[in-house]
């Protein structure tokens, strides 16, 4: 029953999951709609900034009341998970205000000196007070995944788009006719409400979840702040240092490409390629996070246990699926991305950029599946490794490279900044698992089939004039033929064995 229930709950975040990244994908079309490029870019950056404040408030305050509640719910000592999640919540709300306090103080600044834009300081100051909210939301959600209670955090996370959405809806049009910093400030205001709205939500979750435990009194665990913060520490730091290389490396781009295309044109070209482009190209990996939600905890498993075999026949079946999905998804975006980027967009700039990152999407995807895979492995500080590395990379290019090559330049560093951390990190898990790599298996053999799918598609989509027409019949022809194909391969059998195995009921 407990694998089953397991089983039904990583569905149920799947299918959220899913529902949450469409919606999350209608609401950044309807932004781009109204902002146009240049606005799309500027809200960009101010989220990129408010990203290491997010870092700083509330990275490791899920992980942490997950792992203690967990913990002292091991030990069947109620009253000490209790005590351990009073004190939890008190660190996450001392952190959310110490961050908001920070990032209001600093927001003028930021807009000016880092950013390079002043209008960027209103909607920073508006998300300042969002920060405790988000903080203890994420203290009760690391509670409930203990508690196997995923019910509370879907509802949170349903009732926190749906109010960021009809807020944006209903005060956006206004604002963007007075100008594009109040415009901004309007889907400020949206994030801010909604973050409140879902902290309420989990919070009076948690205060029914307590009747349960009436009368008892919480005590406080032994060394409790110690395991604090050897957990909350080394994952705060590492996911702080990260968001700040991060948000240094977009606020680089436009400010280098503004000698080339000035102001408003810098930021028109940052906001196709990073609000627009790259939003649509990772929307398909929520299906392969469904997988990986199937897959992972059983490669964990076989690693804890030293089954080597087995550990080696999961990850060789992540590979294959990987690369079957990917290369899909990244050819349909190679040979349809500007119809799309049309329909949705109607920016022909970031059909460009979707048409020529398409082909990188095998490396983008399984970068991400393999650092999952390092997770489970213990391989953390490899992977954090990786990445401060390959983001000093690119930082030290975007300075070199921009100036004089514009986008082209940027686009160039984003291939090989791909490549480059998907390599590192997939050596690390083909080194610590003992396998050999069968890149024929996983990518070749993918390429392959797509090559006659991709062709029909093609052929398919010429029939047609109008965009959205050629869009349905190309993908439609396109994703008929390679799943014939792969309906038949190896990579199709392994899914039809995960959905069965999903179906069956617990020993």
């Amino acid at each position: 029953m407990k694998k089953r229930g397991y089983l039904e709950n990583a569905a149920l975040l799947t299918v959220t999951g899913l529902a949450l990244r469409a919606a999350g994908m209608f609401l950044r079309v309807y932004i781009a709609g109204n902002m146009g490029s240049a606005g799309v870019g500027l809200y960009q950056l101010i989220f990129t900034a408010y990203g290491v404040f997010i870092a700083a408030a509330n990275s490791g305050v899920s992980v942490t009341a997950a792992r203690l509640t967990a913990e002292e719910l091991g030990r069947s000592d109620p009253a000490g998970m209790l005590g351990a999640m009073r004190r939890i919540l008190a660190v996450s709300l001392g952190l959310g205000l110490l961050a908001g306090a920070a990032q209001a103080a600093a927001a003028g600044w930021m807009a000016r000196c880092w950013l390079g834009d002043a209008r960027a300081a209103l909607p920073l100051k508006i998300l300042a007070p969002s920060l405790p909210f988000m903080a203890v939301g994420s203290a009760f959600r690391g509670c409930f995944l203990a508690l196997r209670r995923v019910g509370p955090n879907i509802r949170a996370q349903l009732l926190e788009q749906a109010v960021r959405i009809g807020l944006v809806i209903w005060l956006l049009p206004g604002a963007m006719r007075i100008s594009l910093r109040f415009a901004c400030a309007a889907v400020a205001l949206g994030s801010l409400c909604s973050e409140v709205i879902s902290c309420l939500c989990v919070a009076i979750s948690w205060a029914e979840q307590r009747k349960a435990w009436k009368g008892m009194r919480p005590s406080s665990p032994p060394r409790l702040n110690r395991r604090i913060g050897a957990i909350l520490l080394p994952v705060e730091g590492s996911r702080f240092t990260e968001s700040i290389l991060k948000a240094a490396e977009n606020a680089l781009v436009p400010a280098c490409l503004r000698g080339l295309l000035g102001r408003e044109g810098a930021m028109a070209s940052y906001g196709a390629l990073k609000g627009m482009a790259l939003p649509l190209l990772l929307f398909p990996f929520s299906f392969l996070g469904a997988l990986a939600t199937l897959l992972m905890p059983e490669i964990t498993e076989a690693h804890v246990r030293g089954n080597t075999r087995q550990l080696q026949n999961l990850i060789d079946r992540m590979m294959l699926l990987t690369g079957s999905i990917s290369v899909f998804t990244g050819g349909m975006f190679f040979l349809f991305g500007p119809a799309l980027a049309r329909l949705l967009y109607q920016d022909p700039e970031a059909g460009f950029y979707i048409c020529v990152l398409g082909p990188v999407m095998p490396f983008m995807y399984l970068e991400s599946m393999v650092d999952g895979v390092l997770k489970g492995l213990g391989e953390q500080l490899a992977g954090f490794r990786y990445s401060v590395w390959d983001s000093t990379l690119r930082i030290g290019a975007i300075l070199l490279v921009l100036p004089r090559w514009g986008m082209p330049g940027l686009l160039g560093i984003m291939i090989f900044s791909n490549i480059f951390l998907c390599a590192l990190n997939t050596h690390r898990m083909l080194e610590v698992s003992g396998m050999r790599a069968r890149w024929g298996r996983w990518f070749v053999w993918p390429v392959l089939t797509f090559l006659p799918a991709g062709l029909a598609g093609w052929a398919a989509a010429g029939l047609f004039e109008a965009t959205a027409a050629r869009l349905l019949a190309g993908s439609g022809i396109a994703a008929l033929v390679y799943l014939v194909f792969w309906a038949f391969s190896e990579a199709g059998q392994i899914f039809c064995q995960l959905l069965q195995k999903r179906k069956e009921p617990a020993p």
